[in-house]
């Protein structure tokens, strides 16, 4: 396979990464879409609108925001400072700072309903097909590995062994999936806690994988999107530390005669 792939079309050449990031971002909102019909949405029209426009600016800006600082030194010395941000992005800063500007806009609007539940499997499925556009780029996006000698160690266009951290994150991202829709054959998740549970997973997740990225790390080891990772870890300090530590805080176990199980 040759990095970065290409698709050919008679005359005309197409990035593969443009496809499937376009392809991740159509069906994974035609996907919510059909999940609204399927399912009773508690949000008005008029709200769920306002939430779309926090979610997509929270997304666009800090997506932009968090992947310029990933080095900020070479992003403060940039000729073109705005063309630099705009140029570089991570999903990291996009969940974040979709998640941040959300709440913020349902402050505003007056909106008490948790609004997440219904993005999760869309969400998932998008960002399992955009990570294939990353992994047809190699080693000419960021999303690649450090040199490695495990055996399914890939060469992604430098002639250098590496991490294939993009599989590696879709395989994350079906088996958290495939995770999700096992739990809620047994509980009934409240209103926003499968959201909850979605971003702590995969904050988790980045975190540990920036371990075995390239790139800038500050002083003390982590770089700025296991940062990023960390502070979304602490907005749900309260329902991470139940988990972990009291998961009968979280948890209803029913008996013959109950209802399922209900995750508070």
């Amino acid at each position: 396979m040759t990095f970065p792939l290409t698709f050919h079309l008679g005359p005309f050449s197409i990035n593969a990464h443009l496809v499937f990031e376009v392809l991740g971002i159509t069906l994974g909102f035609r996907y919510f879409l059909y999940l609204r019909r399927q399912q009773t949405d508690h949000i008005s029209e008029s709200n769920r609108i306002w939430i779309f426009i926090g979610a997509a600016f929270g997304a666009l800006f800090f997506s932009r925001l968090v992947g310029s600082l990933e080095n900020p030194f070479i992003f403060f010395s940039a000729k073109n400072s705005f063309l630099y941000f705009y140029a570089h992005k991570t999903i990291v800063g996009a969940l974040f700072g979709g998640l941040l500007c959300v709440e913020l806009i349902k402050k505003i609007i007056g909106e008490q309903s948790s609004s997440g539940n219904l993005f999760v499997y869309p969400l998932l499925l998008g960002m399992m097909i955009g990570r294939i556009g990353c992994f047809s780029m190699g080693v000419y996006e960021q999303t690649y590995g450090i040199p490695s000698d495990l055996p399914w160690a890939l060469d992604l266009g430098d002639g250098i062994l590496r991490h294939p951290v993009a599989l590696y994150e879709i395989l994350f991202l079906g088996c958290l999936w495939g995770f999700l829709l096992l739990l809620e054959k047994k509980i009934t998740f409240k209103e926003g806690l499968r959201f909850r549970f979605f971003l702590m997973a995969y904050f988790c997740f980045r975190f540990l994988l920036d371990f075995i990225k390239p790139g800038y790390k500050f002083s003390f080891g982590w770089s700025t999107i296991q940062i990023t990772c960390l502070l979304g870890l602490l907005y749900y300090w309260q329902t991470f530390y139940a988990l972990l530590m009291n998961p009968q805080v979280l948890l209803q176990y029913p008996s013959k005669k109950t209802n399922p199980t209900i995750i508070n």
